[in-house]
This record gives structure tokens, C-alpha cells and sequence, in this order.
């Protein structure tokens, strides 16, 4: 059927921008509500917006010419003279009123009563269950959920919801419509509460604030590892201010109360009895400059350190796999849904694979004795066991590029745009040799000459290092040392450090000696928080020859540099990060999650631009500030030149994320 004439009923916020959107894309809109005052609001914010977006050059016509399309009709379903007036010739209605079952049921049953047989009649509700909203027509084939996100003029997801009785000829009709007005329609093909992106939503922010309400964490380390470390537009706290804490109680107690497994964090009921709704009350978890009046709370990147993020996100994974494993969406469409209705980085059933789904499943079999939220769904488990673990084993949601070289004394695995060298020699602590030295040397050099390889990760199998190897260090001639040696460690730095590609040490149980003089080559070092790191070469009547009295003291300074090779005692991984001597600390679980959140972070920006800092970071330690001026001034003018550095500001300025081709 063709779709010419939309009825619009409710001017609220939903409402208008729905009407908008479909005025935009060249649809006849009647927008109705119950007094004239709201429609008149409707139409100066639609007109405001309108003006806005053809200031920005992002409107085909004018705003006068999109407004023409716009009928405006006061209508209520208890006056059924003015329902039958809004509905008599329309081919599709949305409606976009509170959130309250008996209200939709009488506007559907008399617009149903009045609307052409053609009519397809949806629902923009986000909870309400379309079955029950059907059960009150007599074309119950031809209800549906068309849930729009907020604000609708920008959002993209569209989910199209199937009621028990919707016929697939509606949903395809409804698809197209979304895709005419320039949205992504995912089906939701099974009626459940929630649909998709509020069922996930609602886990992790109800599992951030049960973290704090069991005084795991406070509501700013919650905050913090969803912002800095999975990478979320917002934290936790801050999207439930965002989206309104009693929007969002109300939200969850309607999916509770329609099934859905959920034990609700008390201190959101908490919060709307004290009236502090979040921004639209001007004090939530946060406070704000004004009702209304949104500021990005400020939270230190600090507050993450420690935070053990895959307890606070295991049950939206556990919601997504849910949603998999009841064929309510397929994978591809939960994750796109959302990355599209929660702005996330990836989607989340992705998402389970980079945190690798046995870390997932573990965080909440040590959580099902807390309530049956987290009792693992038989999908995910069965995932686990047939070692579908996501990125680290080469398949889980999705299938990974997974290549492993074994050469001996180390490794060579690629995963997708990262490639690890592995030190294997796990009997011997992966002691050094000059041959493993040299044998990582090659891999490097092979990686910063493969234009398909991104990040370098060094690493070791179990542990990073426990230094060179003592028995071959008690053959060697000691006039052969500084060739033998030191000459490997020589090699493989330069190679690092001439590496074009960004190169992280991912620091397991400890770093001693020659382990930590490799270590130091990296461009950035991850530790476990159980990892020592030392030079205790001192103890066994020796120096450290591969660097450590050279790049040490450039990390932590010349005095805490004479303390570790001195006296060579070791320290532990929240003290080398307080000397600078590691970039971040993290808890085990996470740590080889971590590692690949970090190296997907620095595979998306643009390589030139990363190998042009490298190289200027690098010589500040090595030439006068006026010479290292001049070199970084230069190295600005020539990526100043690259398409690469052209996208990023377009990007930047249209408010988009950038797409970087090395370019």
C-alpha cells in the first residue's frame, strides 16, 4: 500500500519530532492533541528546529514548505466527533502519547472505529506490549510498534514491533515508511517488554547503581569505566539523569510487572519520591546549572582504575544473548540496535565478544546467588563450552581473523588489525634469549611493514618476563656480552621505536630485568593489577644491560630510577603506575579485554597523524626543546595535508564520527 496521509496523535516531545521527520520526508502529517496550546507549542518547536537544521545546510526546503504539511486539529478520544474528523482519510496513524495502557486502548479503538480499512494503526510506545494495544480494534493484523528514540529528528533506530496477530505484510509496509523518512528499521519480531535497546539499557544502568548500593563502587568509578573504558557516551548515573529517573523507574517496573526478570535497584524508586528526577529537575544523581538544563558532569578518567567493568555490563550482554536465543532479533539487529538507540561504540552482543564471553559468563554465575537476573542463558553457555569466546578464540557472536605462527621461542598471532608477539617460553617464566630477542625483532619489522596491521601488542604466554635467561647469561664471554647481549635488546628497541604502528607491552604477573627493559620499549605498557615489575639484576651481582639504566630514569626519574636498580627490590603495578612507569592498572578479569578495548581505540584513528606523534613524542627525549619545536612543526604541516586530517576536522564539525583511511 502506499502511504500519503500520517496521523500523528500527541504534539509532545515524541509527538512533534515524529510529525517533523515525517513533514521532512514529504508526508501529509495531521498532528492532533487535546488542546490547541500544545499544538501551538508543537508547531514553534517544530518551526525552531526546522530553522536550526536549514542554518546547518541539512534541509532540502524550506521550513515554510515542510510546515505546509503540517494540519494541526484539536481531537479527544472522548469526543468521538473530533476522532472521527482526524481519522477519516488516513492511510497510517503513530501514536505518541503517555505510556499509560487504557489511554492507547481507547485512542486506538476509535480510531480504529473511524480510519479507512487500509489504515495501519502503530504505537510509538517503548513498553507497552502492541498485543494488548491491538486487542482493542478490530484489525489487529494491521497494529504494530513503530518506537521512535529520542529526539526522533536525529536518532536513526527505528524498532518495528510484531504483535501476536501483526501480519508481515504490515511490518513491511512500516519498514519501508521508516526507510522513506530516512530511519533504520530493526524488527522486533516477538512482543516482549522493552523490545531491544530499552531491555539492555535497563540492565546496565539498574547493575551500575546495585554496584554502588552493595558498596563495590562509588557512582563516579561506575561512571567513569563506562565512559573511559567501554567507551559509552555516558555513564551510567548520567544517562538515567539524562533520560529521567522516573521515566526510567516507571520503564522498568512496566517491564517487570509484563515478565521480564528484573530486580530493581531500590535507590531509583528513592529518588522519585524525593522528586530528583535528573536534568528535567535540575538534580538527579548529578545536579544541574537548571531544571531542564543539561551539563556533562564531570568525572576524572582516575575514577575507572580498578573498576572491574565486566561485572557492571555481564547482564546486558546476558539481555542481548536473551534476546538471541528467544528469536525476538537476530545478532546483527541487536547489536545495531543498539549502537543506534544507545550511541554505544559497538553493539553490545559485540561488545561480549571483545570482553570475551567466558569473563561474561563467570562474572555471573559469581552473581546468581544475588537474584535470578543473572542466571546465564543456555545460548551463552553453550557458547563458552564449545570455546566460542569471541575475539581471543577467533569466533563467539561473530567470526575474527585469527592467525597463530608458533616460531619457537614466541608466538606470532593476529587478530583482525592487531598483531601479538608472544614470548613462549612459559617453563622458564619466558626468561630471554638472545634468539627470542631477535626472533621478536623479525615479527616487529614484519609488522610495521604490513599495511593491514594497526597496533603491536608485546606480550608473554602467562606472564610477560622474568628477565634474561641466567644459564646462558653464565656462558657468555664477558667481552662478548655487549654484541651477545645487549646487542638484541639494542636491536628490538630500535625496531619498536622506529615502528610507525602505536606498540603496547601488556604486562601479565611481572616484568623483571630484561622483561622490564622490553617493556620500557613499548609505546605504552597495560599491567594486571597482581603484576611486579623490577630490576633486580643488582641482586644477583650484575647491571641491567638491555636499557634499564637508560629508559628507567626517563619514566620515573633519576631518584626512583637509583632506588629499583640499587637496591633491586621490586614494586607492584599501582606503584609503577603512580612513578609513570605503567599506563593503566586493571583487574585480571579484564585485563586481556582491556588490552583489546585499548588497541580497537587506537586502530580507529588516523595511522599518519599516530606515527607522526609517535615520532615527535619520541625525540623530546632526545633533542633541545627548540629542535623538537621544529621537528613537531613540521610534522603538523605534513599531516595538516592528509585527507585523513581534512575528514577529521569535517567530521568534527558536522558532528559526526570520522571515517580515517590513511590518507
Amino acid at each position: 500500500m502506499e502511504v500519503k496521509r500520517i496521523l500523528v496523535v500527541g504534539a509532545g516531545v515524541m509527538g512533534h519530532g515524529i510529525a517533523q521527520v515525517a513533514a521532512m520526508s514529504g508526508f501529509n502529517v495531521r498532528l492532533i492533541d487535546i488542546k490547541e496550546e500544545f499544538l501551538e507549542r508543537a508547531l514553534s518547536r517544530i518551526r525552531e528546529s526546522l530553522e536550526k537544521l536549514q542554518a546547518k545546510g541539512k534541509l532540502k526546503e524550506s521550513p515554510e514548505v515542510v510546515l505546509s504539511r503540517i494540519e494541526t486539529m484539536v481531537a479527544n478520544p472522548e469526543d468521538e466527533e473530533s476522532y472521527a474528523k482526524a481519522a477519516k482519510d488516513i492511510d497510517f496513524m503513530i501514536e505518541a502519547v503517555p505510556e499509560i495502557l487504557e489511554l492507547k486502548q481507547s485512542i486506538f479503538r476509535t480510531i480504529d472505529k473511524y480510519a479507512p480499512k487500509h489504515a495501519i494503526l502503530t504505537s510509538n510506545t517503548s513498553s507497552i506490549p502492541i498485543t494488548e494495544i491491538a486487542k482493542a480494534t478490530q484489525r489487529p493484523e494491521k497494529v504494530a510498534g513503530m518506537h521512535f528514540f529520542n529526539p526522533p529528528v536525529i536518532l536513526k533506530l527505528v524498532e518495528v514491533i510484531k504483535g501476536e496477530k501483526t501480519s508481515d505484510e504490515t511490518v513491511n509496509v512500516i519498514v519501508e515508511l521508516a526507510k522513506k523518512m530516512g530511519k533504520v528499521p530493526i524488527v522486533v519480531k516477538k512482543d516482549v517488554p522493552g523490545f531491544i535497546v530499552n531491555r539492555v539499557m535497563a540492565r546496565f544502568l539498574n547493575e551500575g547503581c546495585w554496584a554502588v548500593e552493595r558498596g563495590l563502587y562509588t557512582m563516579e568509578q561506575v561512571d567513569a569505566a563506562f565512559r573511559y573504558k567501554l567507551n559509552f557516551p555516558m555513564g551510567a548515573f548520567e544517562l538515567a539523569d539524562y533520560v529521567g529517573l522516573d521515566v526510567l523507574y516507571h520503564l522498568m517496573k512496566a517491564m517487570k510487572e509484563r515478565g521480564m526478570n528484573l530486580t530493581i535497584c531500590p535507590k531509583f524508586e528513592q529518588m522519585v519520591k524525593e522528586n530528583k528526577l535528573g536534568v528535567k529537575s535540575g538534580e538527579g544523581f548529578y545536579k544541574y546549572p537548571a531544571p531542564g538544563k543539561y551539563k556533562k558532569p564531570s568525572i576524572p578518567a582516575s575514577a575507572a582504575e580498578g573498576v572491574d567493568y565486566v561485572y557492571l555490563i555481564d547482564s546486558a550482554i546476558n539481555e542481548g544473548v536473551w534476546l538471541v536465543e528467544n528469536e525476538v532479533a537476530g545478532v546483527e539487529d541487536v547489536d545495531q540496535a543498539t549502537v543506534l538507540g544507545l550511541n554505544l561504540p559497538m553493539g553490545i552482543l559485540k561488545l561480549g565478544d571483545f570482553l570475551g564471553l567466558d569473563n561474561v559468563l563467570q562474572s555471573l554465575q559469581e552473581k546468581t546467588s544475588l537474584a535470578d537476573d543473572y542466571k546465564p542463558n543456555n545460548l551463552l553457555v553453550r557458547m563458552v563450552k564449545e570455546n566460542k569466546l569471541g575475539v581471543k578464540s577467533g569466533e563467539g557472536f561473530y567470526k575474527y581473523e585469527l592467525k597463530e605462527e608458533d616460531r619457537g621461542e614466541i608466538k606470532v598471532r593476529r587478530e583482525g588489525e592487531t598483531l601479538w608477539i608472544v614470548f613462549n617460553r612459559p617453563k622458564q617464566r619466558n626468561a630471554l634469549t638472545p634468539q627470542l630477542l631477535l626472533k621478536a625483532k623479525e615479527a616487529m619489522e614484519e609488522a610495521c611493514n604490513d599495511e593491514k596491521v594497526k597496533v603491536v601488542i608485546l606480550t608473554g604466554e602467562d606472564v610477560f618476563s622474568a628477565g634474561f635467561d641466567l644459564t646462558y647469561m653464565s656462558k657468555v664471554e664477558p667481552k662478548r656480552a655487549p654484541i651477545e647481549v645487549a646487542g638484541p635488546f639494542i636491536q628490538l628497541g630500535e625496531s619498536v621505536e622506529n615502528c610507525s604502528k602505536p606498540v603496547i607491552a601488556f604486562i601479565r604477573g611481572y616484568a623483571l630485568g630484561g622483561g622490564l627493559e622490553v617493556a620500557m620499549m613499548a609505546d605504552l605498557r597495560l599491567a594486571t593489577e597482581d603484576a611486579l615489575l623490577g630490576q633486580p639484576e643488582i641482586n644477583v651481582g650484575i647491571i641491567p644491560g638491555g636499557g634499564g639504566t637508560q629508559r628507567l630514569p626517563r619514566y620515573v626519574g633519576l631518584g626512583r630510577a637509583m632506588e629499583m636498580i640499587l637496591l633491586g627490590d621490586m614494586i607492584d603495578a599501582r606503584t609503577a603506575k603512580e612513578w609513570g612507569l605503567v599506563n593503566w592498572v586493571v583487574p585480571k578479569r579484564v585485563a586481556d579485554a582491556e588490552i583489546r578495548l585499548v588497541a580497537s581505540k587506537l586502530a580507529s584513528k588516523p595511522p599518519i597523524a599516530l606515527a607522526a606523534a609517535k615520532e615527535a613524542v619520541r625525540a623530546s627525549l632526545e633533542v633541545p626543546l627548540k629542535e623538537g619545536l621544529k621537528l613537531e612543526a613540521e610534522a603538523f604541516a605534513r599531516v595538516l595535508s592528509t585527507q585523513d586530517a581534512r575528514e577529521g576536522i569535517t567530521a568534527f564539525l558536522e558532528k559526526r564520527k570520522p571515517n580515517f583511511k590513511g590518507e
